[in-house]
């Protein structure tokens, strides 16, 4: 699965991986649901982002708010606009995710969550998952709110195993994946620091999960997805790996220019990508890319690129 990851996994991002190396499964950035009654559930420019599939790929909707019944409208609605796959963000751990009751702010509240889950299953036709952090500043958490997941019959279940307070210091401790996947009969998908393909196929293998969701790793690297899937356990040469940087970024900018407005917009979302990227051979010319003014000077230093 392609993690969703905020600024990053737009249409646009999630078109080229869909065409390109295929993931299983797609996910929208996340759609914010206020609470209130005067407000629409989701926005119009959410709603734009809704479908069943995308190039045949099953495309879920990830929702995160914390109001039961703006969240049962909000699952509805996507439901209503074609979604047949509802996620609900349970982990998120930046700004007022945090600090209010939003994202993986709602672990410091659990027993909000009986009514929330269960409601939320009662009213979603399709498919019904969780993606969740190990608890909020307990990383044994996760365990207590197995029997309620299981109570409402959810599909299956995310699991970057950080706490929120920790939100992306350390590592992520998957050692509490696989004791979770002991512990439930619930798919159990494994989130969280994979790298490289060994890292993943590992991973499958120590913990027993139902399959891997990759988020910055697979920004930085989509081929990835195919390595993993192959067995491909080397890594890339330097030859493949700059092939890969060059095709990625001209993709990229080809498909933002037909979707966000102006040279700075494309160019700042283009950009985005790099924060994900940590191979040395590319650092000079992502940092002379980063410095680019115009959507040319951008395509051009991408070709020039040997």
């Amino acid at each position: 699965m392609l993690a969703p990851m905020q600024g990053l996994t737009n249409r646009g991002l999630r078109d080229l991986f869909a065409a390109w190396v295929k993931p299983d499964t797609l996910f929208t950035e996340f759609m914010r649901v206020a609470g209130g009654e005067t407000r629409k559930p989701l926005s119009s420019s959410d709603l734009k982002e809704i479908s069943s599939t995308e190039l045949g790929i099953p495309l879920v909707v990830q929702l995160i708010g914390h109001a039961t019944e703006s969240l049962v409208a909000a699952a509805r609605t996507a439901e209503n606009a074609g979604a047949t796959h509802i996620n609900l963000n349970l982990g998120c751990p930046f700004g007022r995710m945090n600090s209010g009751l939003t994202g993986g702010g709602i672990l410091k509240r659990p027993e909000l969550l009986h009514e929330l889950i269960h409601e939320m299953r009662n009213a979603i036709n399709g498919t019904f998952s969780i993606k969740l952090r190990a608890g909020y500043d307990d990383p044994e958490q996760v365990f207590s709110l197995l029997p309620l997941f299981e109570s409402a019959k959810v599909d299956f279940l995310i699991l970057h195993p950080r706490t929120v307070l920790q939100e992306y210091s350390g590592t992520a401790n998957h050692f509490i994946t696989a004791r979770v996947v002991k512990e439930t009969g619930l798919p159990v998908i494994a989130n969280g620091d994979v790298r490289t393909a060994a890292q993943g196929l590992s991973l499958l293998e120590q913990t027993g999960a139902a399959g891997l969701m990759l988020g910055r790793g697979a920004i930085a690297d989509p081929l990835l997805f195919q390595r993993i899937r192959c067995g491909v356990v080397e890594q890339p040469e330097s030859a493949e790996k700059l092939a890969m940087f060059k095709y990625y970024l001209a993709e990229l900018l080809s498909r933002y220019q037909g979707i966000f407005c102006g040279e700075q917009q494309v160019l700042g979302k283009v950009k985005t990508v790099f924060s994900t990227m940590d191979e040395p051979e590319f650092a000079k010319v992502i940092k002379k890319l980063v410095k680019t003014k115009t959507v040319l000077e951008f395509s051009s230093l991408i070709d020039s690129v040997a």
